[in-house]
């Protein structure tokens, strides 16, 4: 049984900066992918960032130079530094875990609230 756990969210003015990890437990195989998430009251979900086990990224253009996504393998804890952050980034994060290359398992952890506001 694979479990996601997230944690780092909180209340942050803007311009701020927060950490968000997350660590995966149980059978985690060698390829995978991990990924982070957002949903904003009324949105849909929306991916923020993700990296492959071979440490290669991609972004949602509008966090593009503010966030940075980052991982431990020897961990299973993926990482989602965020800086300069605006209101419009206030939403529940979402880890994402893509486990295996064929078939792909797909895990979500519970989510973890991130607010933006002064």
């Amino acid at each position: 049984q694979v479990q996601l756990v997230e944690s780092g969210g909180g209340l942050v003015q803007p311009g701020g900066s927060l950490r968000l990890s997350c660590a995966a437990s149980g059978t985690i195989f060698s390829i995978n992918t991990m990924g982070w998430y957002r949903q904003a009251p009324g949105k849909e979900r929306e991916l923020v960032g993700r990296i492959t086990n071979t440490g290669s990224t991609d972004y949602v253009n509008s966090v593009k130079g503010r966030f940075t996504i980052s991982r431990d393998n020897a961990k299973n804890t993926v990482y989602l530094q965020m800086n300069s952050l605006q209101p419009e980034d206030t939403a529940v994060y979402y880890c994402k875990l893509e486990n295996g290359g064929y078939p792909t398992m797909i895990y979500w952890g519970k989510g973890t609230l991130v607010t933006v506001s002064s």
